[in-house]
């Protein structure tokens, strides 16, 4: 399934449950809200910038047999037995198998973060953006497929990024995320400050909701469309990959994604982003986890 920043909420599904994650959301991050600056010292760091012919020619395979071996990341599959043993494998599969793939995060990346919507990257000219590209792009699928790659793999993906972009995980931060800006900054200031009962806390509202049967995915794809119609597409994604760092820094694990926390954040991340253009019924909806932990 291919990623996209409409749908960003996904892809911070796949992100929460990944070791590497919270990193490939700081490099995503990096791209969304970069500069001319930024990226030309992106450009800078690129392995091929001054490359001969022969150079490029043997990066392009190291490059090309790092992205097979990024394949190796499980991804979800239909389950075909039934009872009790259905829903322990399905269960396993949601903490381990992603949605996407590393080709469907490259492309993201390539395509969405840097595509025509980011200003800068044309400012820019097309040389800096190909070459700030190459040094995302690699590290978007250094960290993503963390958990398969050999240690020397990944850093030899990383190693250009981490140089150019020493302060990656406090990229975005700051960020103007529309008229709920400093509601969304509580909120993650909040997560990111959760102990072992604050994640309790959330959990059990997590668990509270499930008999609701409420209209979260009407209700997540009204705010999406809303965020699209009203040209706030790259703000939505900003912001939920904002709370897949908060996620991390919380101290929740790929259990806690696959059982419907990650799910809960993104929709108060929707309701809270595109609360000003959404009616009282999605916004109820997606914001009751918050109003359960909050009581209010």
């Amino acid at each position: 399934m291919p990623y996209s920043l409409v749908s960003a909420a996904t892809l911070g599904f796949d992100l929460v449950r990944l070791p590497g994650g919270a990193a490939a959301a700081d490099v995503l991050l990096t791209g969304l809200t970069a500069g001319p600056a930024e990226l030309a010292e992106l450009a800078a760091a690129a392995r091929t910038r001054d490359a001969d012919r022969e150079q490029r020619t043997v990066l392009a395979v190291r490059a090309r047999r790092a992205r097979e071996l990024a394949a190796a990341v499980p991804q979800l599959r239909s389950v075909g037995s039934s009872g009790e043993d259905r829903t322990a494998v399905l269960v396993a599969q949601l903490e381990h198998g992603t949605i996407g793939t590393a080709a469907a995060v490259e492309r993201v990346l390539r395509e969405d973060v840097l595509g025509p919507e980011q200003i800068a990257a044309a400012e820019a000219g097309e040389r800096v953006r190909e070459l700030a590209a190459e040094v995302l792009a690699d590290a978007v699928v250094g960290e993503w497929a963390a958990g398969v790659l050999p240690p020397i793999v990944r850093r030899e993906l990383v190693q250009p990024f981490a140089t150019a972009v020493p302060d990656a995980r406090t990229r975005g931060a700051g960020t103007d995320l529309g008229p709920a800006t400093p509601e969304l900054s509580s909120l993650f200031a909040t997560l990111a400050a959760l102990d072992a009962r604050g994640r309790e806390r959330w959990r059990t509202a997590v668990d509270d909701g499930r008999a609701e049967q409420r209209p979260w995915a009407a209700a997540m794809h009204e705010a999406s469309w809303a965020a699209h119609v009203s040209g706030r597409t790259r703000t939505l994604a900003t912001a939920q990959l904002l709370a897949v760092r908060a996620f991390a820094a919380a101290g929740f694990d790929a259990r806690d994604g696959a059982s419907g926390s990650w799910n809960a954040l993104a929709g108060v991340v929707q309701g809270l982003t595109m609360g000003d253009l959404l009616d009282s019924s999605a916004l109820g909806v997606l914001m009751a986890p918050w109003h359960r932990v909050t009581g209010r």
